[in-house]
């Protein structure tokens, strides 16, 4: 049987292993700076405790990071990584250097559930989900780890079907004895599960991105199965009980469907909707998955749209496409 990985772990569950081990209390502090903090990458790279303590930890633990099996790089720059995770699965995970910002889009599922008709991740069904572990892993073991300025949870899967593991990877990102991050670096993409948008908004500080793409019910659930259950028009009121403040932002993801939701009806579906809310909304270029009959809009179309929403005092941009060539633009992961 594989051993339990030591990285993934918090600094209370940490108190706990050492606390077992037999260890010094204070020994807990010095693993998670060598999870974390520090260039490790084994138990026995964990100098400042004694051999012994090594010895013991390492009879029930691994170190728990693991590099990427495959890298594409994309005429564009975009990189795309592939991380094995549990049960023979495997993950993609996107870098996006520009010259300000290095992100980071990582994943939090392998597959996912909620079958979205625009998405190739959506298309292979549910996998598993991934642990806090696996999901940090994407950002530690990249060659470009410490370029990173932002991480994006918009890969594979939907992050607020994974609430626990994603919140603790969060916890880890944005502690003192972790990465120490702000989280203001940090964005969350939810098809919109409105009990975890409640928690998420309670428990952190991160960035939120809905994922709008229709204004109008019936519209909505045949793009997005989920709003069947969780409707736009409730998901828009929750978030009007909030107070964000000017530091967290709130965004709504539209991908631009030709003859679908590009017209003058859904630019005051919109504003009707998003009427009074401070957010952003960003225009998505849709891209050609198998065995779908959807089409993007036009360049041209994607740029009325935008001034259009402008022109009604809604601060909205046209997202730039990276990566197409190497299936790693937006809903394009599939492990391809």
């Amino acid at each position: 049987m594989s051993k339990e990985a030591l990285f993934g772990k918090t600094l209370e569950e940490l108190r706990e292993i050492v606390l077992q081990a037999g260890l010094h209390k204070f020994a807990a502090a010095q693993i998670a700076q060598w999870l974390y903090r520090k260039n490790a990458a084994s138990i026995d790279e964990m100098t400042n405790l004694s051999k012994k303590a090594r010895e013991t930890l390492g009879e029930i633990y691994d170190f728990g990071v693991s590099i990427p099996v495959k890298e594409q790089i994309s005429t564009d720059g975009t990189k795309k990584y592939l991380f094995p995770v549990k049960n023979g699965n495997f993950i993609e995970t996107v870098y996006l250097p520009e010259e300000n910002r290095k992100t980071l889009c990582v994943s939090s599922q392998a597959g996912c559930k909620m079958n979205c008709v625009f998405c190739m991740t959506g298309k292979q069904g549910f996998k598993c989900q991934l642990t806090a572990g696996e999901i940090v892993n994407q950002i530690k073991s990249i060659p470009e780890s410490q370029l990173l300025t932002n991480v994006v949870y918009m890969g594979m899967g939907e992050p607020l079907d994974n609430y626990d593991e994603v919140l603790k990877s969060i916890k880890i990102l944005t502690s003192d004895w972790g990465f120490g991050w702000s989280p203001r670096r940090i964005n969350i993409s939810t098809v919109g599960i409105i009990p975890a948008i409640k928690k998420i908004i309670a428990d952190t500080d991160v960035h939120i991105a809905i994922s709008l793409n229709s204004p109008f019910h019936e519209e909505r659930k045949m793009l997005m199965p989920i709003e069947e259950k969780y409707p736009i028009a409730k998901i828009v009121s929750e978030l009007r009980q909030y107070d964000f403040g000017k530091q967290r932002k709130i965004s709504f993801e539209y991908i631009m469907l030709k003859d679908i939701n590009d017209t003058e009806k859904h630019i005051k579906g919109i504003s009707k909707l998003l009427n009074g809310l401070r957010c952003r909304i960003n225009l998505i270029k849709y891209h050609t998955i198998p065995e779908s009959t959807l089409q993007g809009s036009s360049e041209k179309k994607s740029e009325w749209f935008a001034e259009q929403l402008n022109e009604k005092n809604f601060l909205t941009t046209i997202r730039r496409s990276r990566g197409e060539d190497i299936f790693a633009a937006c809903g394009m992961l599939a492990n391809i």
